[in-house]
Formats: structure tokens, sequence, C-alpha cells
């Protein structure tokens, strides 16, 4: 995960590339024949949604374990107190037989093996609270690129869903892409962090942010180009 936007390193023979490739290339191909999966107008990456993925039930019983093991959000080269990530999160139970139906849905959307995913994140905003402009993927000059390489490599895909309305603020913004996504109960957002060549994207920098009233829930899943460990 990058936190230096400014300062991308040039990524075109990143390790993983040609996985990186062929697995964006998988995603496209499968949610592009699916007619329930709607394009997000974006030039420079892929992007794109699925309305009432999850249900208002399942959303709420999502926000209750959020709630249960919500912790300060960690970031892998910033610490909590900067300001940086002021949110609460927390993984969910990947052996809890809701959620196991939850990750294989998931699963099944994007076509990619089970293995390849990292655990359910929860997330959630209250007032003030946001994660300011960052990327999923990490660049390979960072001190824990090796880590990550080694427990799945880089990561390709994120999917993440909306569980609650918003009162105020907490949009999940695009800047270079000029894009605001308005949170919506049960939508799933997901884009790939590579460009279709395979090179780590810059163009996919995103952000939550802030929460001027109310509270936003979310979960993520992250997809790794190798299995994840």
């Amino acid at each position: 995960m990058s936190t230096d936007p400014d300062h991308f390193i040039d990524e075109d023979l990143h390790p993983d590339k040609n996985r990186l490739r062929r697995l964006g290339r998988k995603v496209r191909e499968r949610l592009e024949a699916n007619p329930a999966v709607y394009t997000l107008p974006a030039d420079k990456a892929e992007l794109w949604a699925v309305g009432d993925f999850f249900s208002a039930e399942e959303c709420g019983r999502l926000m209750t374990m959020i709630d249960a093991t919500a912790r300060p959000s960690a970031a892998f080269d910033v610490a909590y107190e900067t300001g940086y990530r002021t949110s609460y999160s927390g993984d969910l139970d990947p052996h809890d037989p809701f959620v196991k139906r939850l990750q294989r849905r998931l699963d099944d959307l994007l076509g990619i093996e089970p293995e390849y995913g990292e655990t359910i994140q929860g997330q959630r905003y209250l007032v003030g609270q946001q994660f300011q402009p960052h990327t999923d993927w990490f660049p390979s000059n960072t001190p824990y690129w090796e880590t990550e390489r080694a427990r799945g490599g880089q990561r390709a895909i994120t999917a993440m869903a909306f569980l609650n309305p918003v009162e105020g603020g907490g949009t999940t913004d695009f800047p270079r892409l000029g894009l605001s996504v308005q949170p919506t109960p049960g939508a799933l957002l997901i884009w790939n962090n590579a460009t279709p060549e395979g090179t780590p994207n810059p163009w996919t920098i995103h952000a939550g942010t802030p929460v001027t009233a109310g509270v936003k829930y979310v979960i993520t899943k992250w997809y790794r180009c190798r299995r994840w460990y």
C-alpha cells in the first residue's frame, strides 16, 4: 500500500507483472460478461460496480460483526497517531459460516480461487474519521514489499462493499480519475489495482473522505496474484 502518492517509482518491471496481467484479464472478461455489473467511466483504470450485492439483513449482520472486532486501523508504513488513517477496522472470522458464504459469493463473482483472497476486513468511520489518499498495491521499493511478496505477492483486485447510508461525507474518491462514489447500502465497488498490461496502476489512488455526519461501515476484500498466506 502506498501512502506517498506523489512519489511513485517506475513499476514497469514489477516481478508480478505477468501474474497481474493474467488475473486482470480473467476478472475483466468475467465481469464484462455479467449483465448485473456496471463499468464505471474511467480512462486510466478499470472499475466496476454491482448494486444490491448484499441484502439489508446481510449488511446489518456485517455491521454488528464490525462493531465487535473494530480496533484503530493500521497502515503499512504510517502510525495511527499521524491521522492518516483514523477509521476503526478488524478482520472478520473467515471460518464463520455466514462470512464464508459471503466470501464464496465474492469469489464466484470475480472468478478468483478462494486461496488468493485475503480475509474480509470490516471498517467503521465515525464523524471526522478518514483514510487519506493511498493505493492498495504495494510499491516494490518499500521495506514491507519482500514480506508481502512471499505471502501472496501483489494485491491485484479490490472488492469493497458499502453497508449503510451515510448522513454526510464518507465518499470513496479517486482524485486522479475525477470519480467520487457515494456510499449506497449493499453496493459493491471493484477495481483492478494494475493496468491491463500488469503494471501496478498509480491512477487507482483513492481515499475515504471524512465523515461529517453519522457513521460509515464498509467491508473490503483484497485478492493477491498468488495464493495468500
